[in-house]
C-alpha cells in the first residue's frame, strides 16, 4: 500500500553533476554576498573581475608558454578553473541549466567518472584548439565548453539508439544545429565572440569521447562498423 512513497517525484541527479555544479553556484553567491556588502563591507563589488583575472583561460599566455616551453602550474590550471567563473550571474544560471538538464540524462546511462571526463575533457580540448587558433585574443570563461561536451554525449546517445532502430541517425544533431542557428542569429545581432569555437570543439570533443568512456561504447561501435 505504501510502497510508491518513498519513489523520488523527480529522479535525483548523479553525485557528479552537483560536484561541478556546486562551484558555480558557491562562486555565484560569494560575489552576491560580496556585491551586497553583506560580506567585506562592500569591498567585494570586484571580486568577479578578480576571479576572470586569476582563473580564466588566455590564449595569448598558452602560446606565450608553447613558445617559451614553459608552463607555470598556475597558467596550466586555467585549462580546469575558467568553466566554473562567470562573467555575469546569467551566464552561469544558463550554464547551470544546461549541465543539470545535461548531466542528468547523460548521467542516467554514462558513470560519474565518465560525465566528469566528457564535461572537463571537452572545457579542456575546447580552450586548448580555442588558444592555439592565432587569430583569438578574447579570453576564454565560462562552462559552455563543457556543456556541449554534455550535448556531444547526449548526441551520441540518440545516434546510438537511432542506429540500432536503423533509422536516420543525423536526427541526432538536430540539437547542435538549432543551437549553432541560435548563436549565428545572436551573432548577427549582437556581435560575435569567437569563443563560439570553443564551444563547437567542446561538442565534438563530447562526441568523440563518449566512444570511449561509454559502458560498451568502443566495443559497440566497432561491432556496428564491421556489419557494415
Amino acid at each position: 500500500m505504501h510502497e510508491g512513497y518513498n519513489e523520488h517525484p523527480i529522479n535525483p541527479l548523479p553525485p557528479v553533476v552537483w560536484l561541478l555544479a556546486l562551484p558555480i553556484i558557491a562562486t555565484e553567491l560569494f560575489f552576491a554576498l560580496g556585491s551586497s556588502g553583506l560580506i567585506a563591507s562592500g569591498a567585494g563589488a570586484g571580486w568577479r573581475l578578480d576571479a576572470l583575472q586569476k582563473f580564466a583561460f588566455s590564449p595569448q599566455v598558452l602560446r606565450a608558454m608553447i613558445d617559451t616551453g614553459q608552463y607555470p602550474p598556475q597558467q596550466v590550471l586555467r585549462l580546469f578553473t575558467y568553466p566554473f567563473v562567470h562573467a555575469s550571474v546569467t551566464q552561469a544560471i544558463f550554464v547551470l541549466v544546461f549541465l543539470l538538464a545535461l548531466g542528468k540524462m547523460v548521467g542516467e546511462l554514462f558513470s560519474n567518472l565518465a560525465v566528469a571526463v566528457v564535461f572537463m575533457g571537452s572545457s579542456v580540448i575546447g580552450a586548448l584548439v580555442y588558444g592555439l587558433l592565432p587569430f583569438t585574443e578574447v579570453g576564454l570563461y565560462g562552462g559552455y565548453p563543457g556543456d556541449y561536451g554534455l550535448i556531444g554525449a547526449f548526441t551520441w546517445i540518440l545516434w546510438t539508439r537511432l542506429g540500432q532502430e536503423n533509422a536516420n541517425q543525423m536526427r541526432a544533431f538536430s540539437l547542435i544545429g538549432a543551437l549553432m542557428g541560435i548563436q549565428l542569429i545572436f551573432a548577427m545581432m549582437f556581435g560575435a565572440r569567437p569563443d563560439w569555437i570553443a564551444d563547437l570543439v567542446g561538442f565534438v570533443s563530447g562526441f568523440t569521447l563518449s566512444f570511449f568512456v561509454a559502458p560498451g561504447g568502443m566495443t559497440r561501435a566497432l561491432q556496428r562498423l564491421r556489419k557494415r
